[in-house]
């Protein structure tokens, strides 16, 4: 079961990705409002998804948040790994999260494990297949290219960021 934390972070970045390539950065209390997140647990998504490279922030009197990643390039796969850290309902089946089966004689010729790890494939499969802009309303245009010509500056300054946090 997904945690409310990552399906909260799943409809804010739909929410964020309807405005994608207009220039628009939108409010918390926006994106709160309209999708029904409590402000103070979306704050702290936002910071969140910001620290790891989806979004950035514009500070001052029309500040907010904007998506710097095309919402075409967002799966819900890195999103769920991301916030809860592992697809896969058993650690033996897990590619990231891997530990032995204490309950298992033999992993190579357990049923419950082979079953799981089928499961886990299909599910790594689909997820991966997902993309937050596959998510949104039909009415959505979702732009190619970045059309506001600052947010490619602060795209580029988002991602040394994250470079720069990943390297420490």
């Amino acid at each position: 079961m997904l945690t409310q934390k990552t399906r909260y972070s799943m409809l804010a970045l739909i929410r964020l990705a309807k405005e994608y390539g207009k220039g628009e950065v939108l409010l918390i209390n926006e994106i709160a409002e309209s999708e029904k997140i409590p402000k103070r647990f979306l704050e702290s998504i936002l910071l969140e998804l910001k620290n790891n490279g989806y979004l950035a922030s514009k500070l001052g009197k029309n500040g907010g948040y904007y998506l710097i990643k095309n919402p075409n390039d967002i799966n819900l796969l890195e999103i769920i790994r991301l916030f809860e850290g592992t697809i896969a309902w058993i650690a033996c089946t897990s590619e990231k999260y891997y530990q032995p089966c204490e309950h298992c004689k033999d992993e190579e010729t357990c049923k419950i494990r082979h079953t799981f790890k089928d499961i886990r494939s299909y599910t790594y499969k689909k997820l991966q297949e997902t993309s937050i802009a596959s998510l949104m309303d039909d009415n959505s245009v979702i732009a190619t290219n970045m059309s506001y010509p600052s947010m490619m500056h602060l795209r580029n300054r988002s991602k040394r960021q994250v470079s720069q946090k990943n390297e420490s």
